[in-house]
């Protein structure tokens, strides 16, 4: 089957030099055909996410074209202005990607925005919203190493597309032939037309009046000093970022030169991920040598941001997305409670697998936290109900472990930008008091406890790499673990039980310890991983780590 496909693609002529070439040098090699041809990428809730390269396994325009046919048939049921908006990272192909979905849209007689640059995912969101698209698409593969690329859809409220959507496009998809089955027309041909439009500088300027809307104290930043290194990692970050940082009056920027412009290859960090120290190290020399107080890095699609912050004694230490979403929930809290601009019932959201210690310090400030499952469209979920009850402006803030912040209701996905303005203006306020970033944190745990937060992943690849982790997460369910290393488990929650959550179902289970450690384990939604979160809490952080290394050992036989 999968051989009589690969030979359907080698005879027809599909455009690109790259695939006709690969597809000749696969010739008589039936493991690399069966790689590419013996299943197809699944359209699901985070779209498609893939290797470059042929076949119906791989990210290519084909693969795009059938995808965007799906969502065209999905849109065309939908009534509103028939329009969807568009935006590309600096991932290989992305805009051959994002001009061929144009291409597709246009040819059903659905109306495109498009971007004329790259632009990052909060940016696709804010113009999905701005002109109340049925949906957005965002050509991207966020994190991953430089051979993949990807295709995120959005509904009209600028979340990641729904369940239910998701469902009803990939049922579309199904039924339209790769090669043959998607309508097109050139981009050239889609402008003439007007179904093809760029995105407007009006919508821009919006966007980065509503970040910067989102300042807690503003002017702050004009007279504080600081002196920041910054790295795009080769993504969008640069020009969004930069000009946040410009218009708060901090002047004082050296952008790590190698990581400056889009560069797909990732040439300096084969994984850039501002989780990864790798992908931090050309910025943590730069900070180093020009001594900066800061060193931020944004992800390709920019809706992630991670820092590393300059101690007393000169060194830098990064700092977990756990701790930076507790470093701005209480930022945010308490400069809103002393500017007097704090609203009334606020809420605060944060994701299952985050840190209880944010928990914590909203309920120090008065502030409901809501805990949603892994994902941001259900941090953008809250935010949209708050909206149709007409209480939009309770929602504060909202993270995720994994480095995404949003604070304020602009955006229905994390934003690097504001995370970016935040964290700078948060800097800034804590030197003027004669404090540091560092400090508070300190500060936050001799009040709270010593919480240690830390992230394993188990990485199962190849054809066989998913039905290994569903025997995994299926073993787990039918015996289900008294203890890890000694601590008994006093509570276990299936997610896969809306029953019992009061949650739509996921795959996650979380066992809660005797000691009031926590142990979830949750299979990725877009690699073939399965990820295992500790919390530990402890006297100090020597206690908190001996106990998370205790724990991971523990579940190692089990997930190996």
């Amino acid at each position: 089957m999968y051989q009589d496909e690969y030979k359907r693609w080698l005879e027809a002529d599909l455009i690109d030099f790259d695939l006709n070439s690969e597809l000749r040098s696969i010739e008589g090699d039936d493991d690399a055909i069966k790689e590419r041809f013996a299943v197809a990428l699944k359209f699901g809730t985070a779209g498609l996410r893939g290797t470059l390269g042929a076949g119906t396994n791989r990210m290519n325009i084909w693969v795009v074209r059938q995808a965007t046919q799906g969502v065209a048939d999905w849109v065309k049921t939908q009534g509103g202005t028939q329009t969807v908006a568009i935006s590309y990272d600096s991932r290989l192909k992305g805009w051959n990607f994002a001009r061929d979905a144009a291409g597709v849209l246009a040819a059903n007689g659905i109306n495109v925005r498009i971007y004329d640059e790259l632009m990052p995912v909060p940016a696709l969101s804010f113009a999905t919203r701005y002109y109340k698209c049925n949906a957005g698409i965002m050509i991207t593969a966020s994190h991953n190493p430089a051979q993949y690329n990807g295709y995120k859809a959005y509904g009209p409220d600028g979340c990641q597309m729904t369940d239910d959507a998701a469902a009803v496009v990939y049922d579309s998809i199904q039924k339209t032939d790769v090669l043959t089955g998607a309508k097109y027309m050139s981009f050239a041909e889609g402008i003439e037309k007007g179904l093809i439009k760029f995105v407007g500088e009006d919508c821009k300027d919006a966007l980065y009046a509503a970040i910067e809307a989102c300042q807690v104290r503003p002017g702050l930043c004009k007279d504080a000093g600081l002196k920041l290194v910054y790295s795009p990692l080769n993504g969008t970050g640069l020009v969004p970022v930069t000009r946040i940082l410009k218009d708060m009056g901090i002047t004082d920027v050296t952008i790590v030169k190698e990581q400056e412009y889009p560069n797909g290859y990732f040439t300096t960090c084969s994984y850039p991920n501002p989780e990864i120290f790798a992908a931090l190290e050309k910025g943590l020399e730069l900070a180093k040598e020009v001594g900066a107080d800061l060193m931020l890095a944004t992800d390709p699609d920019a809706d992630r941001v991670g820092i590393a912050m300059k101690c007393p004694d000169g060194s830098y230490e990064l700092v977990s997305g756990n701790e930076m979403g507790v470093l701005l929930l209480d930022y945010i809290c308490q400069g809103k409670i002393e500017k007097g601009t704090m609203p009334a019932k606020a809420v605060a959201v944060k994701s299952i697998v985050s840190t209880p210690l944010a928990d914590a310090v909203a309920a120090h400030y008065g502030v409901e936290m809501r805990n949603v499952l892994t994902g941001f469209k259900w941090i953008g979920d809250q935010i949209a109900g708050l909206e149709a009850a007409g209480e939009v402006e309770r929602f504060i803030f909202g993270f995720e472990e994994s480095y995404g912040y949003l604070a304020g209701p602009y955006v229905r996905d994390k934003d690097a930008i504001v995370g970016s303005m935040l964290i700078c203006e948060m800097a800034a306020y804590y030197r003027s008091i004669g404090s540091s970033i560092k400090q508070r944190l300190e500060e936050i745990y001799k009040e709270y406890g010593r919480y240690l937060n830390k992230v394993d992943s188990f990485e199962f690849p190849g054809l066989s790499g998913m039905d290994k982790m569903a025997a995994i997460m299926d073993g787990l369910r039918q015996n289900p673990p008294k203890e890890f290393a000694g601590k008994a488990v006093v509570k276990a929650v299936d997610y896969a039980k809306p029953e019992e959550t009061g949650l739509p179902k996921a795959n996650v289970l979380i066992y809660s310890l005797e000691d009031g450690a926590t142990v979830v384990v949750r299979p990725s939604g877009t690699e073939p991983k399965i990820k295992t979160y500790f919390t530990t809490l402890g006297k100090d952080l020597a206690e908190a780590q001996a106990e998370k290394d205790a724990l991971a050992e523990a579940i190692k036989p089990i997930l190996s």
